[in-house]
């Protein structure tokens, strides 16, 4: 089981309005190695969310607050549909000691497993990813940011 990718999509085109200020989702999608539209599905998720600001038919979306206070977990729940990470399977036998039992034995461990991720997430924000991008991406010559191709 994993988080599907338009989690990190959305911080991926998070950064890229962080970094290098209004783009448009065609180049956004350049970056990200994805097609337009799906670029645009997550832009209108982010603006919905209000960490975007967003004009339709028009280059440059942006940012609606700084970077650093904008945290992963707000992203995380500005892109997933689902509020619990973990579904139980929803029709164990209940005639079955096991099956009757499951979803009570593992809905307390699964919940404090989500609290968990979400509290971590919460400790990071935008401007962390950004942060280790431009760390990453200093020149050792001039010390200077290069942007992205």
């Amino acid at each position: 089981m994993s988080i599907p990718s338009r989690y990190s999509v959305a911080i991926h085109i998070l950064t890229i309005l962080e970094m290098d200020g209004e783009v448009s989702s065609e180049e956004i999608a350049g970056s990200v190695g994805t097609n337009p539209a799906i670029i645009r599905l997550l832009l209108g998720k982010l603006k919905k969310a209000g960490i975007i600001n967003a004009r339709r038919g028009i280059k440059g979306s942006s940012l609606s607050k700084p970077a650093r206070e904008i945290n992963l977990l707000e992203i995380y729940k500005a892109t997933e549909k689902e509020e619990n990470l973990f579904l139980l399977h929803e029709h164990p036998n209940p005639n079955c000691p096991i099956g009757k039992n499951i979803q009570f034995a593992l809905t307390g461990i699964l919940d404090e497993a989500q609290k968990a991720m979400e509290d971590k997430l919460s400790k990071y924000n935008l401007s962390d990813v950004s942060s280790e991008i431009r760390q990453r991406t200093l020149s050792k010559k001039t010390g200077s940011y290069k942007k992205r191709a």
